[in-house]
């Protein structure tokens, strides 16, 4: 799996991921509450990473911030800037945010990172630590289960991370963890929710 591979996996998936998870009205309340409740307190530019079709994006941008969403799939970005044009949009991916070093307040990273091969996840933690200002806020969702076990997601392979140790990666790249917690999804699946400060 190649990051290729899956920006061509969402892309012909676009439409149908809409219509499934990717409306505001998909946004479950408990994380609605805990987004809103962390983007309040934050001081400057917002990126909203693997923004896919936006809904992210424009709500926080109806919560007044400042805040850009950023998508490698070409089919999301056309999708976000058709439903929000006056949300603001570009494409770009994790690893690369093309943001002045400390320049932003914070970094929304919701489900972005569930394809990420693990050997690999100390690439986008480690922009997002470069780009963040001191006290800037890092907000990630997230598949959780006790052990570390790629499986089968709807659009391609994804990561199940165990609680305490994707704490430890986030705690190595330079963020101090404020609050991680879970729930259980569906019988298959839990999410998992973390809060951190750089």
């Amino acid at each position: 799996m190649t990051f290729e591979s899956v920006r061509l996996a969402y892309g012909a998936k676009a439409r149908e991921y809409v219509d499934a998870v990717g409306r505001r009205e998909h946004i479950a309340d408990t994380d609605l509450a805990l987004v809103t409740d962390w983007a309040s307190k934050l001081k400057g530019k917002v990126i909203d990473v693997g923004s896919g079709p936006g809904q992210w994006t424009q709500l926080l941008t109806s919560l007044g911030a400042e805040v850009e969403g950023i998508e490698p799939v070409p089919e999301f970005l056309a999708i976000a800037k058709e439903t929000y044009p006056n949300v603001k949009f570009r494409q770009g991916r994790a690893e690369m945010l093309d943001v002045p070093a400390q320049s932003l307040g914070g970094v929304l990273a919701w489900y972005s990172l569930i394809h990420t091969k693990p050997e690999n996840l100390h690439k986008p933690l480690t922009e997002f630590a470069r780009s963040l200002r001191p006290g800037g806020g890092l907000a990630l969702g997230f598949f959780t289960g006790p052990k570390l076990v790629a499986f089968d997601h709807a659009v391609t392979i994804a990561y199940c991370w165990p609680l305490d140790q994707l704490v430890a990666h986030i705690e190595d790249a330079g963020f101090a963890v404020a609050h991680v917690e879970s729930r259980i999804m569906s019988p298959t699946r839990t999410h998992g929710e973390l809060l951190a400060t750089r």
